[in-house]
């Protein structure tokens, strides 16, 4: 558990990076065309990415309780990119109006990360991978 933690900080780290690596967002700020992050989705990737940090190098149940409730918070943010367009961890199904139901691939791109990432914490937590013997 304590191991994939390091795992999501390096992960969550990568992501908040990528509006800084040359080449990797369009002219119109997208990464890879697909999304855009700002300033407050890299504050969240980096936040989070330290949590994932902390966590894994505390204790197995730190890294558990680091699982369950970010894997919850970020499996229903994708969930909910699928149905608005938009997250709440980044406040934007408050700051922006609903771009409805869509399953494009635009749409499966940009979320497919959180579900992933979401799902995987979740499992491994509830799980309880690795856990002490």
């Amino acid at each position: 558990m304590q191991k994939l933690c390091l795992v999501y900080f390096v992960v969550l780290m990568i992501a908040a990076s990528l509006n800084y690596i040359p080449g990797l967002t369009d002219d119109d700020g997208l990464a890879f065309g697909i999304f855009a992050l700002d300033i407050y989705d890299d504050a969240l990737h980096v936040a989070s990415a330290l949590w994932a940090l902390i966590a894994g190098l505390l204790s197995h149940r730190a890294a558990r309780m680091f699982m369950i409730l970010f894997g919850a918070a970020y499996l229903g943010d994708g969930v909910f990119g699928f149905f608005t367009g938009y997250g709440y961890l980044d406040l934007g199904i408050f700051t922006n109006a609903s771009a409805g139901l869509d399953f494009s691939l635009g749409r499966v791109l940009a979320n497919v990360p959180h579900l992933a990432l979401g799902a995987v914490a979740v499992w491994a937590g509830v799980k309880n991978i690795g856990r002490p013997t």
